[in-house]
């Protein structure tokens, strides 16, 4: 008790406080998502996440290399499909030529050692812009979770480490698992988002692909009847198990600052690593805070990622990756 104890005593300086710290964020623990469009010569930035680019491949090489270069060892891919590939059953999502195939293919030839994972989602193929099958006026699960597993394979197949389902449909990692494994790909991970929530920080990202849902008669105006209901707690860790049942060997949790609790919970819950993403809104949020001068961008970076890992997150996958591990070099 005080005075025999004060805790000050080792906050005297950076030094002790360094030697004392219990949580340590490197480059080791970031994920850098890439976004991908068609074409060449083509870095083109996201009005509403200032400082991040969509890459042609022919640049994604480059940047491919930066990020290895400062430690980060694995890469996110999206892609921006074009709108006369998109339709109802997402079919260019399959095809061996199609733009995620060949930038998983130009990242696996530029950097070999660079963990790839890729988006497993139909909303970038959707002429809908939703993450399954509209029929009806309703997203259908079984009929998409087909789909999704084959596009999952084609992705194994063009040489994919990871995939990344971010649909939340039910059943979609056993689907996943068992179509992989019947065809060889025994050592082809999945990434499961797990506890994917109906959030309202997506925004920034569905600019980012063209990717938010149309607003058109008999379409369903947002993604609440498949993804999760931002006041649920215990249902995330439902849903974690059930995918590690089915296969999943990392889970995820989406978004990162609003739901460390549920990252705590389920690190608690689990006996596999737990991913976290800090979502477009999150990044934006900051951006445009630190562009009004109302606080210390590179302070703030670097307090959340702390906070996201402090939470339980075994790696983050972040927007701020490349700029963050350059503060933290």
């Amino acid at each position: 008790m005080f005075p025999l104890q004060r805790n000050r005593r080792l906050r005297t300086n950076e030094a002790l406080r360094s030697l004392v710290r219990e949580t340590i964020v490197t480059p080791n623990d970031f994920q850098a998502p890439l976004f991908i469009v068609e074409g060449e010569n083509k870095k083109e930035e996201i009005a509403s996440m200032p400082g991040y680019f969509r890459y042609s491949l022919d640049l994604l090489k480059a940047e491919v290399k930066e990020l290895w270069s400062l430690g980060i060892k694995s890469v996110l891919l999206f892609v921006k499909v074009e709108e006369n590939l998109k339709d109802n059953k997402g079919s260019e999502a399959v095809n061996a030529e199609g733009l995620m195939q060949r930038a998983i293919k130009t990242v696996k030839d530029t950097v070999p050692e660079m963990i790839v994972m890729t988006d497993v989602a139909l909303d970038p193929y959707s002429i809908y812009g939703h993450d399954g099958i509209i029929e009806n006026g309703k997203v259908l699960n079984d009929e998409s979770v087909e789909a999704l597993a084959k596009m999952a394979l084609s992705h194994a197949q063009a040489g994919a480490d990871f995939v990344a389902p971010s649909d939340m449909m039910d059943g979609r990692i056993l689907a996943m698992r068992q179509l992989l494994e019947s065809e060889g790909f025994i050592n082809t991970g999945i990434m499961s988002y797990s506890a994917k929530y109906a959030s309202a920080f997506y925004g920034p990202f569905r600019d980012a692909l063209d990717s938010a849902p149309v607003d058109a008669q008999d379409i369903p105006k947002d993604k609440k009847t498949y993804q999760m209901d931002p006041a649920n707690r215990e249902e995330a860790i439902k849903e974690t198990l059930m995918d590690i049942e089915e296969g999943a060997d990392i889970v995820m949790v989406k978004p990162g600052l609003c739901y460390l609790d549920i990252v705590r919970d389920i690190k608690n819950a689990v006996d596999v690593p737990v991913a976290v993403y800090q979502v477009s809104g999150e990044y934006a949020m900051i951006k445009a805070a630190a562009e009004k001068g109302w606080l210390d961008h590179d302070a703030v970076v670097l307090e959340q990622l702390t906070a996201i890992k402090r939470a339980g997150a075994d790696f983050v996958s972040t927007y701020f990756a490349k700029y963050a591990a350059k503060l933290l070099s």
